[in-house]
C-alpha cells in the first residue's frame, strides 16, 4: 500500500493548490481524481475565467504556482460598483501600496499552472483517471481502495471534490442549500476602448453585470463578463445571435468601452448557495466547494477555497512539527474554528448583497446609492470592504501574507 501524509480526493483548482502548499513545506500528498488532466489543460478557450484575490496571488507566488503560468494574468487595479448606470457608485483602488486588488486569469491557464506545479512537486503523487471505491477512516489512519484495486493510506483525508462531494455525503455532514432564481451567463467580449485594468460591477434589479479586465491579445482589448439574469431568460440570451448579444451587453455597460463583440462561446450555469454545517469529521477535512458555495457577486468563490487550503496547510505543517498525528482531533478542531466563521460571514455577506441589490424600484435604488456615497466618505468602512475584496481580512494564514509556513 502506498502511503503519504494526506490523501486529497479531487485534483481541481483547490485540491492542487493544497497539494502544492503542503509540498512546499515538505508534507506529502496523494491526489486522486477521475479526470484526464491533459484534456482539461488543452481545451480551447471557452470564456471561463477566475479572479485571484491579491492574497491568493501571494500564496501562488510563495509556493511556486505563479512560475508555471503560460500567460501572465491581468492585474485589477480598480473596482467600480454602480447601481445601474446612475451616478453615485463606489470605487476601490489599491492606495499607497499599489498591490493590485486581484488578477484575472483564464481558467485553462490557471489549471495549467496548478498542474505543472503539482507535476514538479517532490512530495506530490498524482493519481489521475482514478476513483475511490471504498474509504475506511479508522482509529489509526485512512485507507482508500481505488476502483482499479490499488490501495493508498494516510493519517488524513481531504475532500476537494466540488459542490456535490461524495465524501461529504458519506460522512453525513448536513448542508444548507438553496437556489437563486437566476443563472449566470459567462463569456468574453472584445471592446473598442481599453479597460484600464478596471473591474466593474453594475447592479440591476434583474441581476448584477460583472465586467472583468483581461490581458489584451494581438487583436485588441478583452474583458470577461459574468451576467446574472432571471433563470427563465437564460435560454433566450444563449439563443441570441452574437451580434444581438453584443448589443445587449453594450447597452448593459452603457457603451463606456465603445463597440463590443463576442469573443468566446457563451455558457450558463444556475446560481445557488450551499454551506456545510461543519468542515471536518473523523480524519476528514473539507476544502473549497465541498465546504461552501456562494453567489459570484463578489468574485470570492475560488478564493475562499484558497483560504481553506492555506489555513489547512498551516494547521497540518505546524502539527507535523509538533509530532502530532495529522488526523488528530485537535488539528481538525483548529481548522474548523479558523475557517468556519470566515466562510460563513463571507457567504452571509454575498447572499445579503444579492438580495439587497435585487430589490426593484427607484426608492430602493436611491437608498443604495446614498449608502454607497456614505461608504465612499467613511474611510474605515471602505477599507474593510476593500480588505474583503482582496482576501486580506481576518486571521490570515501565513501563505496568504506571502510568507512560507
Amino acid at each position: 500500500m502506498d502511503r503519504a501524509d494526506v490523501i486529497i480526493l479531487g485534483g481541481g483548482l483547490v485540491g492542487l493548490a493544497l497539494a502544492a502548499a503542503l509540498d512546499s513545506s515538505g508534507l506529502s500528498s496523494i491526489v486522486v481524481d477521475p479526470a484526464d488532466p491533459d484534456a482539461r489543460k488543452t481545451v480551447a478557450f471557452d470564456g471561463r475565467t477566475s479572479a485571484l484575490s491579491s492574497s491568493s496571488k501571494r500564496m501562488f507566488d510563495t509556493i511556486g504556482i505563479s512560475d508555471h503560468f503560460p500567460v501572465a494574468g491581468c492585474p485589477i487595479r480598480r473596482i467600480e460598483v454602480a447601481d445601474g448606470l446612475e451616478p453615485g457608485g463606489l470605487a476601490f483602488d489599491p492606495g499607497d501600496d499599489d498591490e493590485p486588488l486581484g488578477w484575472m486569469n483564464e481558467n485553462r491557464h490557471l489549471r495549467t499552472a496548478l498542474l505543472e506545479r503539482a507535476r514538479s512537486g517532490k512530495n506530490i503523487w498524482l493519481m489521475w483517471k482514478a476513483k475511490a471505491a471504498h474509504v475506511e477512516r479508522g482509529d489509526h489512519g485512512v485507507t482508500v481502495r481505488l476502483e482499479d484495486g490499488r490501495m493508498v493510506g494516510a493519517p488524513l483525508l481531504v475532500a476537494a471534490e466540488g459542490r456535490n462531494s461524495p465524501m461529504r455525503e458519506a460522512a453525513g455532514i448536513r448542508i444548507a442549500r438553496w437556489k437563486y432564481d437566476h443563472s449566470a451567463i459567462v463569456s468574453t467580449l472584445r471592446h473598442e476602448h481599453s479597460h484600464d485594468n478596471v473591474a466593474y460591477e453594475i447592479f440591476y434589479p434583474s441581476g448584477p453585470f460583472a465586467l472583468l479586465p483581461m490581458t489584451d491579445d494581438e487583436a485588441g482589448h478583452r474583458s470577461a463578463i459574468v451576467w446574472s439574469v432571471k433563470a427563465e431568460d437564460a435560454a433566450g440570451f444563449l439563443s441570441l445571435s452574437e451580434g444581438d448579444f453584443a448589443a445587449e451587453a453594450e447597452a448593459a455597460m452603457g457603451g463606456f468601452l465603445g463597440k463590443v463583440s463576442v469573443l468566446a462561446p457563451r455558457s450558463t450555469y444556475p446560481l445557488g448557495f450551499h454551506h456545510a454545517a461543519r468542515i471536518t469529521d473523523h480524519r476528514l477535512a473539507l476544502v473549497g466547494d465541498a465546504a461552501h458555495g456562494i453567489h459570484p457577486i463578489a468574485g470570492q468563490g475560488v478564493n475562499l477555497g484558497y483560504r481553506d487550503a492555506a489555513a489547512l496547510a498551516q494547521v497540518l505543517v505546524e502539527g507535523a512539527r509538533l509530532g502530532l498525528d495529522l488526523g488528530d482531533e485537535q488539528l481538525m478542531t483548529r481548522y474548523q474554528r479558523w475557517r468556519g466563521l470566515d466562510t460563513f460571514m463571507v457567504s452571509l455577506a454575498t447572499d445579503s448583497l444579492t438580495r439587497i441589490y435585487g430589490i426593484p424600484g427607484r426608492t430602493a435604488s436611491k437608498v443604495r446609492r446614498f449608502g454607497m456615497g456614505l461608504i465612499n466618505r467613511i474611510g474605515p468602512v471602505k477599507d474593510r470592504l476593500m480588505a474583503e475584496a482582496r482576501g486580506t481580512s481576518g486571521d490570515l494564514p501565513l501563505l496568504l501574507r506571502g510568507l512560507q509556513i
